[in-house]
């Protein structure tokens, strides 16, 4: 029988969260790096055991470690992430050029195929990658010239947060800034173009044309259908069906279009799920009430998926990186919130349990399906 191990980072250290393939019972590792912010973790598909995580403290800085046993031990890679040639400068909030200065890795991906090659996406916002298992980083700096003076940081800082890539053309990938926008490249990273059409930001853009600036929070991908992408823009729920070239909303009936974490099921590549959160000045759920929504006719139409699930007084957050999709049959369903508690759904998202309650601030959630 498969089993399941979930990667949790928190505001206070890493968890293993491993379970057989009935998803009942849950063992709990950790804090690993107690103390300590961990943006993500993340497994090599390539290797499973084969494991990056993001290590930040205002007061030490970044580290990068990598475990090969799954996450019983870790060792410390390559912290060295330097613009390349002459950083140059982006926008500040007041406008002003302001400039690039390295502070933290938000996401990290290993390559589908080689658990030694690894992006890394990194506030102030830039992409990077190491073939060493993380030993040494280099920048791929074709992507800060894609208008980059114009990028400005949103609320959270201008992080690159998500990195996608095409599993059957390992030249494609996507990948997405707060706050400038979603971004393709058809060459490994050299060059890049934007992929804003149809995105709209009236309120922090005058321009409805603008090519960047705009604040998306997370891109998903079904593997089998590659050039479909769902989006979850600062306000709005997106997809686009030509890998970028146009963007058309799907929020339909959703009690607010808000939110961060959008992800898709791992056997239905039109079921999608997000989590709604009130507004942009009120981060937790409308009325109180912690609900995943579902639609399985790729957006437009969302049923509230709340069997298990707080349904009053609840105003926690449900951050970018915390949830992920496992996949067995049927499909697992996570997420973590900021008030520390990771949900499981064994059935698709029909209903939910708490894995943990207790943790601190879930900053990341990712899923593992093992042999």
């Amino acid at each position: 029988m498969s089993s399941i191990r979930v990667l949790v980072g928190t505001r206070k250290g890493a968890f293993v969260l491993t379970s057989d393939g009935k998803r009942e019972k849950w063992d709990v590792s950790g804090p690993h790096f107690g103390g300590w912010e961990i943006y993500h973790l993340k497994g090599s598909p390539a290797d499973p055991n084969r494991l990056y995580a993001s290590q930040s403290s205002t007061w030490f800085g970044q580290v990068i470690h990598r475990s090969d046993d799954g996450g019983t031990t870790w060792e410390t890679v390559g912290n060295e992430f330097i613009y390349e040639g002459v950083p140059g400068t982006h926008q500040w909030y007041d406008g002003t050029q302001h400039p690039w200065e390295f502070k933290r890795v938000w996401h990290l991906e290993p390559a589908q195929t080689d658990p030694n090659t690894v992006y890394a996406g990194v506030e102030d916002a830039a992409l990077f990658r190491s073939a060493d298992g993380g030993q040494t980083w280099q920048e791929l700096p074709g992507l800060r010239e894609v208008k980059g003076h114009l990028w400005a940081p949103g609320a959270g800082g201008m992080g690159l947060h998500t990195i996608v890539l095409d599993p059957g053309n390992p030249e494609r990938m996507f990948i997405a800034i707060s706050a400038a926008g979603a971004f393709r490249s058809q060459d490994g990273g050299e060059t890049w173009g934007p992929i804003n059409n149809g995105l709209k930001s009236p309120h922090e853009i005058p321009d409805p044309q603008a090519e960047v600036g705009h604040c998306v929070h997370r891109i998903a991908m079904h593997p089998s259908r590659p050039s479909t992408l769902f989006m979850q823009k600062h306000w709005d729920v997106l997809r686009t069906d030509d890998a970028g070239d146009v963007w058309r909303e799907v929020s339909g009936n959703l009690p607010s279009d808000f939110g961060f974490v959008i992800d898709v099921h791992a056997h239905e590549p039109e079921t999608i799920y997000v989590v709604p959160i009130k507004s942009d000045s009120e981060h937790y759920p409308p009325d109180g009430k912690l609900r995943v929504y579902r639609s399985r006719t790729g957006g437009d139409e969302w049923e509230a998926l709340a069997k298990g699930l707080p349904q009053q007084d609840c105003y926690v957050n449900v951050l970018r990186e915390a949830m992920a999709v496992d996949r067995l049959d049927p499909c697992g369903i996570y997420f973590g919130t900021t008030g520390g508690q990771v949900y499981a759904s064994a059935d698709s998202g029909d209903s939910w349990l708490p894995i943990v309650r207790d943790l601190p601030a879930v900053l990341s959630v990712e899923v593992q399906t093992l042999p």
